[in-house]
């Protein structure tokens, strides 16, 4: 235990740099322990990677693995026990995953009002809370097979017209381009949907980040009601977020609108007409 302590307290930019650990690799590594890590732990990181025959870069296979995530209780309540060993999937997981959800889906994320595409270059955000729920999803009866009660919610009807209003109005003024609200397919449907073209102009795609402390999957496909997917223009960020401020609704970055490909914390999840053709499922790893 003393020498455990003792390494991480000599572990310095230094060492990491001379363990030839890049920037971006030391805080994927911090992303999947979920701490500082000893010198030991980067050791055995390392060791793991080569004898994976250093088939990718370092940070690419880190990307790759899973990380530590603190489980929500709620989502597990029940006599149903099995929905407690539900593993969190790779990052690499998710491209086909998601695949396989959106090629399942009956219907799209419905918009609000007539402006719901994105454009090039806009700035992406989500409004409304970060959903942790994904067991009462598509994802779980598609992808996981399990069929679960849905979770009560404390998002009110009320606080859902709330928002529509708000948002409403934002579009109406022209400070927001496009709302699209998450519905079937969770957060990855209803921005692939708004990059789908309302004119004969090629779709757009997005680079995303998710949020490291909620389940990749729950971030992702969680359906959770009463979220937006808003779209804005750079310039109008500012007064954006003074609005959101004002009328007290949480709101989170997301990334921005790109030329076509679809980025998900730097993984390239492919071209986006993939996902407006709803082709057919890949095959999917084991998760």
């Amino acid at each position: 235990m003393e020498d455990s302590v003792h390494k991480e307290e000599l572990l310095t930019p230094e060492i990491v740099e001379a363990m030839g650990i890049s920037q971006p690799a030391f805080e994927e590594v911090q992303c999947i322990i979920g701490r500082m890590p000893t010198v030991e732990e980067l050791s055995t990181l390392l060791a793991m990677w080569e004898a994976n025959g250093r088939q990718q870069s370092l940070y690419g296979w880190l990307k790759g693995q899973h990380h530590l995530v603190e489980k929500q209780e709620y989502l597990y309540t029940g006599t149903d026990t099995q929905h407690k060993s539900i593993r969190e999937p790779r990052v690499k997981d998710c491209i086909a995953l998601a695949h396989q959800v959106l090629a399942g889906l009956s219907t799209p994320p419905p918009p609000l009002g007539k402006a719901a595409h994105i454009s090039r270059s806009e700035n992406l955000y989500m409004v409304g809370n970060v959903s942790t729920d994904f067991l009462d999803s598509e994802y779980a009866r598609q992808c996981l097979h399990i069929v679960a009660e849905p979770i009560k919610l404390s998002t009110a009807d009320e606080e859902i017209d709330y928002l529509e209003l708000i948002l409403g109005s934002l579009l109406n003024a022209g400070i927001i381009t496009s709302a699209r609200s998450v519905g079937q397919g969770g957060l990855f449907a209803s921005l692939v949907e708004s990059c789908r073209p309302s004119s004969p102009q090629p779709p757009v795609g997005f680079d995303i980040l998710t949020c490291r402390e909620i389940r990749l999957d729950a971030f992702l496909f969680g359906e959770e009601p009463g979220r937006y997917v808003v779209s804005l223009p750079e310039s109008q960020d500012d007064l954006f977020l003074l609005k959101m401020g004002e009328a007290r609704l949480n709101c989170c970055f997301l990334g921005h609108a790109t030329k076509g490909r679809l980025l998900v914390d730097d993984m390239d999840y492919g071209g986006i007409e993939s996902y407006l053709t709803m082709g057919e499922p890949q095959p999917l790893t084991h998760l």
